[in-house]
Formats: structure tokens, C-alpha cells, sequence
């Protein structure tokens, strides 16, 4: 008898639910902790640092091979290939999609930063 009850509360709790949109509720209403933009003391918000020791870790995902830290563009290099992929707010972005192609003469000139 009890299952019955059980079934019947069930089935009217999912038949009568409003559906939520993904990410809502108490979760989603919870800051992320580092989320917020950091602001200096002249209100200037201040770029996030890319620490180049990471480039021991970091390979091209299309090549594996090592890439090369671009300080002027802050990006990360494959001369290889000719693409630079961006470094944003501290992260590389090393999405094959979001790489841009350069002009490898250009590079072979330039010299090399690490």
C-alpha cells in the first residue's frame, strides 16, 4: 500500500515540476571564489601574469611539440607550424580553433624570447 502512495507522489512531483534552466539553484547563485576581477588601487584592472616555467609542461596539441612564450604578444608559438595560440588573463587558450596563423618569415627574424 505504501508503494502505491509512494509512486503516486512521485509521479505528481515530476508531472507538476516547473522545469529550471541549467545552472540554477543555490549552486549557480554561488560566487566562484576567484571569479571577481582584481582592481588595483587606482581602480585599474590587473592583467593576470603568465608564468613561463609552464612552458616545460606545455606542448602544440597539434604537433606536440614544444612551444615558444611570445612576451610582445602574449601568445605561445609554434614556429613549426606557423600558429600562435593566445594567452588570456593569465590561461593559454590552447584550443586548435582559437590559434592564429602568423607570417613565419616574420618569426625567423624576430629574435627568439623565452
Amino acid at each position: 500500500m505504501r508503494g502505491r502512495y509512494v509512486s503516486r507522489t512521485l509521479a505528481s512531483v515530476l508531472l507538476f515540476r516547473q522545469p529550471q534552466p541549467v545552472g540554477a539553484g543555490a549552486a549557480a547563485n554561488r560566487p566562484f571564489p576567484g571569479a571577481a576581477p582584481r582592481h588595483s588601487s587606482d581602480g585599474q584592472e590587473q592583467p593576470k601574469a603568465w608564468d613561463p616555467a609552464l612552458l616545460e609542461f606545455l606542448v602544440c596539441p597539434l604537433s606536440k611539440k614544444p612551444l615558444r612564450y611570445e612576451a610582445s604578444t602574449n601568445e605561445l608559438i609554434n614556429k613549426e607550424l606557423g600558429i600562435a595560440y593566445p594567452i588570456i588573463d593569465g590561461i593559454p587558450n590552447m584550443i586548435p580553433q582559437a590559434a592564429r596563423m602568423i607570417d613565419r618569415k616574420a618569426q625567423d627574424e624576430e629574435p627568439k624570447q623565452t
